[in-house]
């Protein structure tokens, strides 16, 4: 997502102060302040109080720009689609975790049939079919 990113790097580390991430993403500081207030990005804290953002916070401060600027998306329209993203990212974060553990249902159940009944055919013994016929008459009173 991010290219100049070095390899390793983690994205959600809180690192830039609020002026290099304002320059970084070409907005004012006070406005970083209001959008932080308003919970739009919401950037780690230092012990004393101070915002650290990361580069996730940056482009995700780019993409409140764009929207607003670009789209003509209000800050409570931004706000919500932010919040139904992070719902959508979640869900699907759960659902690839479900089907991973379905997966692995399925796999221990097919090697427990298999198991099954490979004992099973250890205990097998054929037999010869006959068929007979009963015929059954009650008695008269």
């Amino acid at each position: 997502m991010f290219g100049g990113n070095q390899p390793g790097a983690d994205e959600d580390m809180p690192v830039f102060v609020i002026s290099v991430a304002a320059q970084l993403s070409g907005l004012h500081a006070q406005t970083l302040r209001s959008y932080d207030r308003l919970g739009l990005v919401s950037p780690g804290r230092t012990s004393g109080g101070g915002r650290r953002y990361s580069m996730r916070d940056i482009a995700l401060l780019r993409e409140v720009q764009r929207l607003s600027q670009e789209d003509g998306v209000n800050l409570a329209g931004i706000k919500r689609i932010i919040d139904l993203e992070n719902q959508v990212d979640a869900l699907q974060a759960r659902l690839i975790e479900l089907t991973e553990e379905l997966d692995a249902t399925y796999a221990a159940a097919e090697r427990a049939t298999a198991a099954v009944h490979a004992s099973y055919r250890k205990d097998l013994v054929p037999l010869h079919r006959q068929t007979a016929l009963v015929v059954w008459k009650p008695k008269r009173r």
